[in-house]
Formats: structure tokens, sequence, C-alpha cells
């Protein structure tokens, strides 16, 4: 395609950047779309990966039939099959009438899957089938159906390492990166992010009523330096904050500087950092998870003084120790990595007193702790915090934890939260 042709389909989608990434991405969208091959479109979250379906689709000889985007990670598991495939009549309880399914209400168009890399391994082998036959049954039915529906699927995962830890199905992998297209991020398209943000700029303005906001030229180079890990998504939302809270509209360094996260709070906990292909989410709850063992240690430091606080007291005044465990508000949860605590509360009433000197185990609690803490007990904990914070609410509490839906739903199974 020539550089008008591509200029000309960007306007029309609001697409914006003239990175050679991006413009190659539509050209093999462009290209692609008169088929009927699957499109797998990979790329960081908020790099606009949305775009590229709605694209294929309306230069596809299906751009009068329906076209169905669908955000898998936001399907509870217990009926992602029942939205995507249909159901019968009193197939599950709650399936008061029969339901079509996207798959059904989309023959002849166009299904965008978003995060289909979130999929539980059941639904990836049902839509397999529809990829490979065209074929699918209803949840409760027997009968088969058939469907002639153009997939084209989009993740922000690293589908190779999920393959490799036994998440996604490669036979699914394969068919449906059939055709390939990369979206770029934009730490990768720096000349492009003044260009955006001016964009975006315009349209707050005449959105709210008001003048455009313009950077001046030590702006200019503190919005280039910038990494920007939220992608486009993040630089639309730090613009459309400016365009409401500063009066002056000639923004400079220091005010942008003044939005940007990393300036705003500058003291960072520690992450892990892979590769660039590394799962962006799993870094990101990995950071949370460093907080959590912070706040644990406090939590097993008090339960060390209320367990050393009731023995010297019993043992002092001659009572006997009470056979039955005593648990704090987190005994519980530190139960699992404070082996030698029980051993203590079931400790004989003639035992010599408590003295830190004389009794080191006690005293070396909290080292112990610190070296035995599991990502998996911080983990849990974490998840069960989030819901009691939300009262149970689990579309909040996965907001708040920075995660899918559909991995909430995973952990609180797998940690028998539920």
């Amino acid at each position: 395609m020539t550089k008008a042709e591509i200029q000309q389909i960007k306007l029309r989608f609001g697409i914006i950047g003239n990175h050679e990434g991006l413009s190659r991405a539509i050209d093999i969208a462009i290209q692609v779309a008169p088929t009927d091959l699957s499109v797998l479109i990979t790329g960081e979250s908020g790099v606009g990966k949305e775009s590229f379906p709605q694209i294929i689709h309306q230069y596809s000889r299906r751009k009068h039939g329906q076209y169905i985007a669908v955000n898998c990670g936001a399907i509870p598991e217990g009926t992602i099959d029942s939205e995507l495939f249909g159901h019968e009549k009193g197939a599950f309880t709650g399936a008061i009438s029969e339901r079509k399914g996207y798959f059904g209400e989309a023959n002849g168009g166009t299904i965008f899957l978003d995060e289909v890399g979130e999929l539980p391994l059941p639904t990836q082998a049902r839509l397999l089938r529809v990829l490979e036959s065209g074929e699918f049954i209803k949840v409760g039915s027997s009968k088969v159906e058939k469907t002639d529906v153009r997939i084209v699927a989009a993740t922000n995962v690293n589908l190779t390492q999920a393959i490799a830890e036994g998440r996604f199905r490669e036979d699914l992998y394969y068919r449906l990166n059939t055709i390939p297209i990369h979206m770029p991020p934009q730490s990768e398209r720096v000349e492009d992010a003044e260009q955006v943000f001016r964009k975006f700029a315009s349209d707050f303005a005449e959105k709210y009523r008001m003048p455009a906001i313009q950077l001046t030229d030590d702006a200019k180079q503190a919005l280039l330096e910038y990494s920007w890990p939220g992608n486009v998504r993040q630089l639309k939302n730090i613009t459309e904050q400016i365009s409401i809270i500063e009066t002056n509209r000639d923004i400079t360094a220091a005010i942008l500087r003044s939005y940007l996260p990393e300036h705003a709070n500058p003291r960072r906990l520690p992450t892990l950092w892979g590769s660039k292909e590394h799962d962006k989410s799993f870094e990101s709850e990995r950071e949370i998870l460093y907080q959590v063992l912070f706040d644990m240690r406090k939590d097993v430091t008090e339960l060390k003084k209320l367990v050393h606080d009731i023995m010297s007291e019993r043992v002092s005044t001659g009572h006997p120790v009470n056979p039955t465990p005593i648990y704090a508000d987190e005994a519980d949860l530190v139960s699992p990595v404070i082996s030698d605590v029980p051993t203590l509360l079931h400790t004989p009433a003639s035992s010599t007193p408590l003295h830190k000197k004389e009794h080191p185990e006690i005293q070396d609690t909290e080292e112990y702790v610190e070296e035995t803490l599991s990502i998996d007990v911080a983990e849990k904990e974490l998840i069960r915090k989030a819901l009691e914070k939300h009262h149970g609410k689990r579309k909040l509490a996965a907001k708040d934890l920075n995660i899918s839906e559909r991995t909430l739903y995973r952990k609180i199974k797998e940690y028998g939260l539920d």
C-alpha cells in the first residue's frame, strides 16, 4: 500500500503516528482482510490493538455481517462456554431460556476475542474445533451446529511461555497465529509521542470546550524521554488530566513530570524484570506481593509477641498451658511459615520460664519467617484482603489487584477462597 492509503486508514480509524512498525501492521491488516484467515494481534496492554480487528472486518467481504468484540478475561469461567457457544434451556441453574451465543450471533461476520490468553483450557478445546471445522455444541445440548465466523484474536500475554507452562494449547496457538500482527509499544514509537499528545489535547479541548493545552520545548523533550509503560492509553489519560486540571494552557516540563507516576512516586518497590516479552501483568502482581511481604513481617512480629506474652504469663502464674492452640487475627495466615509456634503453644507447665536469652527459638522467629515466607502464601493473603475490602465483589477486587477477573477467579479456586 502507498503511504497516502495508509494515512487515509489511520484517519478513518483514529490511529495516530508514523512509526514504521505501526504502518507495517496496518499494511498486513489490509492485505489479510479479504481472506478468511485467522489473525493474532500481539502487543503490550494499551497500545491500541482493538483498532485492527475493525480494520480487518471493514475491509473484508464480511463487512455487512455482524462484528462482535468479546473480552475473554472479563467473563467468569463458569459462564464463558455459555457466552461463546450458547446453551439450552435448563442446561444449568439459571438457564431459564435458550441462548444463542456469540459464535451463533456472529455467523457470517467477524468475532474479536480480546485477551484470548485468559481462556480456560476446556474452552480452548471448543474454540479449536470451531477454527478447524466451524462446528460447536451448545452447553447442555448434543446437537452439532455450524457457524461461518472469521476469528481475530488479541493478547498481551506471552503465549509461547504460556504454552510451556501448560496454560495455553499449542495447537490452538498455531491455528490463531496464521497471520501474526505485532503492535509496537509506545517506548519504541518515541517520535510519535508529540503527535499523539497534540491529537488528544485537541480532542479534549473540543470535548470540554476549553483552549487546547500546548507543550513548551522542555516539556516536549520530557515527553520524548519518558518510557510510557502504559502506552497510548496512559498518554491519553495524562493528557486528559492536564487538560482539565491545569489553568495555564502552556505546559512546562515541570508540570508534565508532576503527572508522571515515576516522578510522583519516586520510591518504587523492587520488581523482577525479564525480557521485553515478559508478562506485564505478572510483573505487576509480583510488585504488589513485595508490599504484602513487608506487611506480613509486621503481622508475624505482633503474633510472636502475643505468643511470648501469653506463655510467660501462664508459666509465671503456675497455670497449665491450654492444649488448645491460640489464634491471633493472622494466625491462619502465618501458621504455614512458623513451624515452631504449635510446639511453643503445647509446652508443659513445668518447663523453664520463657525468656529471650533462654529460648532463642522465640527470638529467632522473625528471622526465620523472613527466610521462609512463601509467595503463594502472600498472594493468597493479598487476594483474601482485597475480597474483604470490597465485600466479596470480585470485579472490584480484580481491579484493585490490577489483574483480570479471569485470573482472580482462577486464583480463588486454586487457594480455596470461594
